[in-house]
């Protein structure tokens, strides 16, 4: 072997036990301390600045979400029907209205948006030369009017009126229906206990004895259906009225269009020329 190649293999080994060499220890798995004792996690900061949260009630109250044009707008139908009932018939304008409401810090659109469509549309709300009023069930002022129309009420046969409504149609409405105690009667509905007020026709009243008030008032049917009561009085030999009126005609039932192949008929012979016809034998 070249002996230059010998010296220089030499100097390599010398040049390689001399360079110190640092080796890379293998980390231990860290022992699980989280039996013995509970991990603190240190809270994440985050790098983005989260500005302050909108809750439900906040978001319904800004000044552009529906939940808030539809608040104003109720408050100013309140508002006219109590202006109504307490004598306040004279139109306002939206300024007003909203004067009145205290509500002058509401935005352009929603203003705009009362002014060309939620007031103009609102079935309680009348517009007159660009005014608003409110618009009642019925048109009455005084205690006069309101008879009037129980009388025309009964004279129709259309019952009588309800009670709520006629506090939302009549201003002053309880001074008005104590004057009227004796015109008027107040019935009330068994389905949801609400009073019907109707014309007292004095003219309608009949005598009836005192006996038979008592034997009436005596019976009691209030656990007993109209079949019962039919079965009762057939038992006592009394026959109960049942309805005379005029019935409705049944209706006329239609028979369908028979699709089916009627069987043709077999051609008959000529009888009617049974004397004429002559019969010819091959032998004659």
């Amino acid at each position: 072997m070249d002996p230059a190649l010998l010296r220089e293999r030499e100097l390599f080994k010398k040049r390689a036990i001399s360079t110190p060499v640092i080796e890379k220890k293998k980390r231990e798995p860290e022992k699980d301390t989280s039996r013995d004792e509970p991990s603190k996690k240190k809270p994440k900061v985050s790098s983005v600045s989260s500005g302050p949260k909108l809750d439900q009630v906040t978001y319904k109250t800004l000044p552009g979400s529906s939940q808030y044009k539809f608040g104003v707008l109720a408050k100013i139908v309140k508002h006219m029907k109590t202006r109504h009932q307490e004598g306040d018939d004279h139109p306002l304008s939206l300024d007003d209205i909203l004067d009145e409401t205290n509500q002058l810090d509401v935005g352009s659109k929603v203003k705009q948006w009362l002014s060309s469509e939620a007031l103009i549309q609102n079935p309680k709300i009348d517009v007159i030369d660009n005014k608003f009023v409110f618009r009642p069930t019925y048109k009455i002022r005084d205690k006069k009017s309101l008879l009037r129309l129980l009388k025309q009420q009964d004279l129709k046969g259309l019952g009588g009126i309800l009670l709520d409504d006629i506090q939302e149609s009549l201003p002053h409405c309880d001074r008005a229906l104590k004057h009227l105690q004796q015109e008027i009667l107040f019935i009330v509905r068994p389905l949801d206990k609400k009073k019907i007020v109707f014309y007292n026709d004095k003219t309608a009243q009949l005598p009836i004895d005192e006996e038979f008030q008592k034997l009436w008032r005596a019976v009691a049917v209030d656990a007993m259906d109209d079949q019962k009561i039919d079965e009762y009085l057939e038992k006592q030999g009394i026959r109960s009225m049942q309805d005379h009126g005029p019935k409705k005609p049944a209706p006329i039932k239609r028979k369908k269009p028979n699709n089916k192949r009627k069987n043709l008929k077999k051609p008959r012979d000529n009888e009617h020329l049974a004397d004429v016809l002559e019969t010819y034998d091959e032998n004659k």
